[in-house]
């Protein structure tokens, strides 16, 4: 089992672990000693046992608080959850009426037609321009 030496409110322990789990005591243990120095700085000299004890319980204050944010947050997302989806919201998309589109349809025709007999005209025009030459030589 690792042994290590922590620092709390600039006192030195020395304390065991599980092998791997030395990240999580060296994390554990600057979260407690963050708030011995606050109680040393506020309160000034003390025992040790006390100055652990206050530094436990302004983290176990703190750990309540994030405690009863999360419960808070699970319950708001339950909610949200448990609500009906929201209704689809129509949306209306403008349509061109179809008396509009057969007659677009219908000029279009006339316009096809218009250009297949200008391009007829201008075909025989070019032909009696020429003159119609005989087939062959």
């Amino acid at each position: 089992m690792p042994e290590l030496i922590i620092q709390i409110g600039g006192r030195d322990f020395e304390v065991s672990c599980q092998a791997g789990e030395e990240p999580y005591l060296e994390a554990a243990a600057r979260l407690l000693d963050n708030e011995a120095q606050v109680v040393s700085q506020e309160i000034g000299r003390m025992p040790e046992a006390r100055m652990l004890l206050m530094a436990g319980l302004l983290l176990a204050d703190k750990t309540v608080a994030l405690e009863e944010r999360a419960r808070a947050a699970e319950t708001e997302l339950a909610r949200l959850q448990a609500r009906p989806a929201p209704v689809p919201e129509r949306v209306e998309v403008p349509v061109v009426p179809g008396a509009v589109v057969d007659t677009l349809a219908e000029l279009a025709a006339r316009i096809e037609a218009l250009a297949d007999a200008m391009e007829e005209s201008a075909g025989d025009a070019l032909d009696g321009i020429r003159g119609k030459q005989p087939d062959g030589p």
